[in-house]
């Protein structure tokens, strides 16, 4: 638990509980720690913060507050006295007793960050407020903006995205009813009650979930904000934009906010940064540790105080304009010198994503990594040789002690291998497998525990083939390896899923890349298989199919959490004849491809 220091701020006559870090210093050896201001929201009280106050102590001056209308502060009479307006101005008068000589850096929660947005929207807010980290809270007057702006242009996917949130706040419209709301709060108000709500949501582990005394009391009191600001805001949106640095936090699997509302935000930041991750409404209890590292690496580049890899991980978390569904995400790719892995890289890079991107050959994936800079992105250049399982290990690690743990792995790097199963060389199998399998498994592995570690869900893209299931006699050996990638990935889809971190078994047909004219071809001596490799390399060439379409099957199947994604018209055909009439892929098995 956080021992908490309290003391009283008034405001026009409300008094507010205040409560100070005990041994949260306000001086360094520069002079001065910065103070943060904990902002929570409803049905919260300072208690809120209780696994995140502590961590942010080590390094900031830490102090929290209990809003107006909850825990031990003033509960005024009437709707009136917690509307926006009056809640910013206990933000200010908080601000300038606890820290009256430099400006507060504001962390709000829910109603925390609504109120929060009210008061860095004013004129002249930069001077009190140095930064601001928005939680799982709207701007009410740029939602409402939102909503009319989906209307005037009812498109269906304009349509959808109303319709969605509107479902996501239909409680609001029971909150602000008369007598019902307090009725219900009245009897199931219980902490007990509460803890098992937020359990059952968001899978919140229930000792974590640390309330008040007052929580029925403030569950009842908290919905006079509801009454008092959500229809005029809506009705009458007055948009103003902040020269505040803002980090938006955004809760994918937010029960009550949908991401797309907060797509526009970027118009009204001035100084935008954003991080979205598959995380719920209630970050402070279910995943403090996430919040903690945002935010103090946000505010340590707002103080001044970052270190190179600090300023990195924000750099790629910067806004400029509308976001796309990957912005901001750390993406690493292997075989990325060449084919579906460059086309992968770049198509993260136009997502906003910074790339990591891998090879067996340095010279290519710096020469991916150029262009990918030409694209906007952070780009950054390994040589690694997926087979090596060591070496991926040392990889993963070097990645996150550089880049971070990432948000999403392309498992891309293969090989080929055509003829006859009994023709292959030991030495052709054993290469085989440990680059197209093993090297899978390994990047799995190493960067799934990472996520796992992390805890804010993730994305491993393994690259298969159709091959997986269209059984062909001249490619059985490459055939196994890529069914083993698609089964493991299969698999690890289901073992990762609590941990809210996708898996996808990417399986391409025939696709116009380098693949072939590298693919030994067992059983044929050197001229007859040079031969044999220019026919096939041709015979792709005509197909047509470039490795830019399958790029963005990847982006699609990451953004839609897809399970397979068979990428070619022959490929989804293959993967329909294999499902529902194997017999017809036996029998096509049979016809020679190569030699």
């Amino acid at each position: 638990m956080v021992d908490w220091r309290i003391q009283r701020v008034n405001n026009d006559g409300v008094s507010l509980a205040v409560f100070e870090v005990a041994g949260s210093a306000t001086t360094d050896d520069d002079g001065h720690r910065p103070t943060v201001l904990l902002v929570h929201g409803w049905p919260d009280t300072h208690h809120l913060w209780t696994h995140v106050a502590p961590a942010l102590a080590a390094d900031n001056h830490v102090v929290a507050y209990d809003c107006r209308g909850f825990g031990q502060s003033d509960r005024p009479d009437g709707d009136a006295a917690y509307r926006l307006e009056a809640l910013a101005d206990d933000l200010f008068a908080v601000a300038d007793a606890v820290s009256p000589d430099r400006p507060v850096h504001v962390i709000g929660h829910d109603w925390g960050s609504v109120q929060a947005w009210e008061a860095v929207t004013r004129p002249g807010a930069e001077d009190r407020i140095a930064s601001f980290v928005s939680v799982s809270g709207p701007n009410l007057d740029q939602l409402g903006t939102w909503a009319r702006q989906k209307l005037r242009r009812p498109t269906p996917r304009n349509l959808g995205h109303a319709a969605a949130q509107v479902g996501s706040s239909a409680y609001t419209v029971f909150f602000q009813l008369p007598v019902l709301p307090r009725m219900f709060f009245g009897v199931a108000g219980s902490a007990a009650v509460w803890r098992e709500f937020l359990h059952r949501v968001e899978g919140t582990p229930r000792d974590r979930v640390i309330v008040g005394d007052t929580l029925r009391q403030d569950m009842v009191s908290g919905l006079r904000l509801y009454r008092a600001n959500i229809r005029a805001k809506l009705i009458d949106p007055r948009t103003r934009s902040t020269l505040v640095p803002t980090l938006e936090l955004v809760n994918e699997r937010d029960i009550a906010l949908r991401p797309a509302i907060f797509d526009d935000t970027y118009q009204y930041a001035q100084r935008l940064w954003r991080r979205s991750t598959p995380t719920g409404h209630w970050l402070p209890y279910t995943n403090p540790d996430h919040l903690v590292r945002s935010a103090s690496d946000f505010i340590a580049t707002q103080a001044a105080r970052s270190t190179p890899d600090i300023a990195a991980r924000m750099d790629r978390t910067r806004v400029f304009g509308a976001p796309h569904a990957l912005s901001g995400k750390l993406a690493v790719i292997t075989g990325a010198g060449s084919g579906i892995g460059r086309e992968t890289a770049f198509a993260l890079a136009e997502q906003g994503c910074e790339l990591v991107v891998a090879d067996i050959d340095l010279t290519r994936a710096d020469e991916t990594a150029r262009q990918s800079k030409a694209l906007g992105a952070q780009a950054t250049a390994y040589e690694v040789d997926v087979a090596d399982v060591e070496a991926v290990t040392e990889f993963a690690t070097r990645v996150r002690d550089r880049h971070g743990t990432p948000d999403l792995v392309v498992n891309n790097a293969g090989i080929g291998l055509a003829g006859g199963a009994l023709a292959a060389t030991d030495d052709q199998v054993d290469r085989l497998l440990d680059v197209n399998l093993r090297g899978v498994i390994s990047g799995s592995r190493a960067f799934g525990r990472q996520m796992v570690e992390r805890g804010i869900g993730g994305h491993i893209v393994n690259v298969a083939s159709a091959a997986a299931f269209t059984p062909q006699r001249s490619l059985g050996l490459y055939a196994a390896s890529k069914a083993g990638v698609l089964l493991f990935s299969e698999s690890l889809r289901a073992e990762l899923g609590e941990h809210r971190i996708g898996v996808s078994a990417i399986c391409p047909g025939i696709v116009d890349t380098n693949i072939v004219g590298a693919t030994p071809i067992a059983g044929l001596q050197a001229d007859d298989e040079d031969a044999e490799r220019r026919r096939l390399d041709g015979l792709y060439r005509r197909r047509g199919f470039t490795p830019d379409r399958v790029a963005r099957a990847i982006v699609d199947a990451i953004v839609h959490n897809k399970a397979v994604v068979p990428v070619t018209p022959e490929a989804a055909i293959g993967y329909c004849i294999y499902r529902f009439a194997p017999w017809l892929s036996r029998i096509a098995a049979r016809r020679k491809v190569t030699g």
